[in-house]
């Protein structure tokens, strides 16, 4: 698909445990068109996070190719790799993984610091990131003073400083309750239509996939 932002070819996974080998992902063909806002819904250790990693560039596969973004991950050596995710790749964690002695808008800084922008336009970035999630008034305070909420739009905040090419959340509600959970979803769905950044989205709440354009289900490391 020429306008596809994901084309994942045949992939398999598995991981060792001892003598064991633990086959996670069999066979995995999908395609995500730019623009896209996708769920990925399965039980647990339907291999969910494993294919969000393997897209993301955190992981590698065992055989087949993932094209994101017109590079094949799969041939990146690691120092390369660190730097392609750096360009274009933004990760939501599903507990925040935010610095806990570092304030909102250093946190969101992070990213910019692997980059060869001034500390002037490193501010600039920042300033357009946390009003984008509507933390500009909390820019100064540390993750303990925020609430769980908050912390998960400081960390969409530091996914998105950077412009990255593609969002991916791993649960990024699973740690939330309801009202919050529908800010952070509300906050990626305007990502998506008025940014139009395209999102991979793991999740098993279907309030998070009735959010997504799409909803493609794993069941033992296939998709179906």
């Amino acid at each position: 698909m020429a306008n596809s932002i994901v084309e994942v070819r045949n992939v398999a996974k598995s991981y060792r445990r001892g003598s064991m080998k633990i086959p996670v992902l069999e066979n995995i063909t999908l395609d995500v068109p730019a623009g896209e806002f996708m769920a990925l819904m399965g039980p647990s250790g339907s291999g969910k996070s494993t294919l969000l990693n393997l897209i993301a560039g955190i992981d590698r596969p065992d055989s087949g190719s993932i094209i994101v973004a017109n590079d094949d991950v799969t041939k990146l050596s690691e120092s390369r790799m660190a730097n392609w995710r750096s360009r274009h790749i933004g990760f939501v964690f599903q507990f925040y993984n935010l610095i806990p002695v570092l304030t909102a808008y250093e946190n969101v800084e992070l990213p910019l610091l692997l980059t060869k922008l001034s500390k002037k336009e490193r501010n600039e970035h920042v300033k357009t990131a946390l009003g984008v999630v509507s933390l500009g008034d909390r820019m100064k305070h540390y993750p303990k003073q925020l609430s769980g909420g908050q912390q998960q739009r400081v960390a969409i905040a530091r996914a998105i400083v950077a412009d990255p090419t593609l969002i991916v959340a791993d649960e990024p509600t699973g740690d939330l309750d309801k009202v919050s959970a529908t800010e952070i979803l509300t906050l990626l769905e305007r990502l998506n239509h008025e940014f139009k950044k395209s999102i991979i989205l793991v999740t098993h709440d279907q309030r998070a996939a009735d959010k997504a354009h799409t909803v493609r289900h794993l069941d033992k490391g296939e998709l179906v």
